[in-house]
């Protein structure tokens, strides 16, 4: 009888994509090294050239090729690309530690590269986190950081690229990219060029953060 719960109780977490560890409730960057050092086979979104999870509690707002809007239950929004030029070309990672954020660090699992970057500014935390050829963003406030990197690590390190697929499209050069895209591991990028693709995407989540700005200043 034990084994059948072991074995339904694995098989649970293959299908759900959730970890095996217990997970830290306060300490984002012991999370990231157990999530990220897990392998996960789990997926719950197909596009062409590539797929990936989206764990339970994530709800899409926006979704297009190569980019996506998602929220969680406490209305924090997730900001998402999906680099497949990178990732055909085997970009390297350029991104250099900067010493005044709130954290930034280079980070390497499995042989897929990335980073993450929080800066802290008037109680929000503005996260950037690169990883297996993909971005999400987020601005969030400290009681949410950790739920929010936790989020973004089950998605980034699911995603799946389907080499076949991305050679005959990236290959006949039939991709189109908006302007707002920007270099994965371009480390010019800052809130501000943050918010300016937001509000394109996402005008009420722009207007929300400049009535709270405003608030702030009437004080």
């Amino acid at each position: 009888m034990k084994k059948i719960i072991v074995l339904l109780s694995v098989i649970l977490l293959i299908i759900t994509g959730c970890s095996m560890k217990e997970l830290s409730s306060n300490d984002f960057e012991k999370n990231m090294d157990i999530l990220l050092n897990e392998k996960t086979k789990s997926s719950n979104v197909h596009f062409d050239g590539y797929k990936y999870y989206v764990p339970d509690g994530l709800k899409f707002i926006n979704r297009e090729e190569y980019n996506a809007i998602l929220k969680d239950r406490f209305d924090n929004k997730y900001y998402m690309y999906v680099d497949v030029i990178s990732y055909y070309h085997k970009v390297k990672n350029t991104y250099k530690i900067k010493q005044d954020a709130y954290y930034s660090k280079v980070i390497n699992y499995g042989n897929k590269t990335g980073y993450l970057e929080i800066t802290e500014d008037n109680g929000k935390y503005f996260v950037e986190f690169v990883f297996n050829y993909a971005k999400i963003e987020s601005l969030t406030d400290k009681d949410n950081l950790v739920k929010v990197i936790d989020n973004m690590c089950y998605i980034l390190r699911s995603i799946k690229f389907n080499d076949k697929i991305l050679e005959s499209i990236v290959g006949d050069n039939v991709l189109s990219y908006a302007e707002e895209v920007f270099t994965l591991f371009d480390t010019t990028s800052s809130q501000e060029d943050f918010l300016e693709v937001v509000s394109r995407y996402d005008p009420e989540y722009k207007k929300a953060i400049d009535q709270e700005e405003l608030e702030l200043d009437e004080e």
